[in-house]
């Protein structure tokens, strides 16, 4: 397997494929790489360099105690890409994957990132506050939290009906997109998952979206049950100096699984514009 060990030591675990203008994929939480696969193989068959990492904790990478945090999340990454000097990328993030791409992006990937793509994602802020009275009332976090703390194994099943809308009236239930998301889920770390939560939900990522100009595309469903629309995507496309929102009316937050044809469809032609 291939791997780099960043700076602290810890591990990262990485598939890299092909020749061509890279793609970089970052994944949601709690799952890995292999959540790629649908996009992986597309964009490999249509001339691209496809990587696609386990964040700290997650998947194959080393479960370390420490970092999980966005900083150190986009820390990983550009020594990811540094490594495999990658350069003119575009990088892919669903969810909190979303929230790592830009915050790389604005930190780290001047001169190397050519294009930000964030499906379903975080940004710019999930919690509710007084500065973001839209957002999610911070006992949903707190629910996540002990979930994941006391009854993981069976969280990771009951969490994949509103993940891919299989809780909606006349939904097709893939009971192997659903093992597949426990697979993955369990193969990582209680404790990176655990400390993922507060990342994910409470980093406030508006900063890194007014501090890029390169082209963002948001891509979001409207039926997202996890990270809700209204909140999070038109939000994005708007701070982002060059941003340009694809919204899609009854698809869920797992869209690039369940939606693969035409999620992939979109942001090639998105790409090639």
């Amino acid at each position: 397997m291939s791997k780099i060990k960043v700076k602290d030591g810890t591990e990262i675990f990485y598939k890299d494929w092909g020749t061509g203008q890279p793609i970089v994929f970052h994944h949601g939480w709690p799952l890995s790489s292999d959540d790629w696969d649908a996009q992986m193989f597309f964009f490999l068959e249509n001339g691209f360099r496809v990587i696609a990492h386990d964040r700290r904790g997650h998947g194959r990478s080393t479960q370390t105690p420490n970092g999980h945090e966005m900083d150190t999340y986009a820390a990983d990454v550009a020594e990811l890409v540094k490594a495999l000097d990658l350069k003119d990328a575009i990088h892919v993030g669903h969810s909190t994957g979303g929230g790592e791409v830009i915050r790389y992006a604005n930190k780290f990937g001047k001169g190397r990132i050519a294009r930000a793509v964030l499906i379903s994602a975080v940004p710019p802020v999930m919690v509710k506050s007084a500065t973001n009275p839209d957002g999610v009332d911070i006992s949903v976090f707190d629910d996540i939290r002990n979930n994941t703390a006391k009854h993981r194994a069976q969280f990771y099943q009951d969490i994949t009906f509103p993940f891919y809308g299989y809780n909606r009236p006349g939904a097709r239930v893939s009971q192997g997109i659903q093992d597949n998301w426990w697979r993955q889920g369990m193969m990582g770390s209680i404790k990176a998952h655990y400390d993922c939560i507060k990342a994910f939900s409470e980093t406030d990522f508006t900063e890194d979206l007014k501090g890029v100009d390169i082209p963002v595309l948001v891509m979001h469903g409207e039926d997202d049950q996890i990270v809700p629309y209204a909140n999070s995507a038109p939000k994005s496309a708007k701070l982002a100096k060059n941003g340009k929102l694809i919204s899609y009316p009854g698809f869920p937050h797992g869209m690039p699984t369940t939606e693969h044809e035409t999620i992939n469809k979109d942001l090639l032609a998105w790409i090639r514009s």
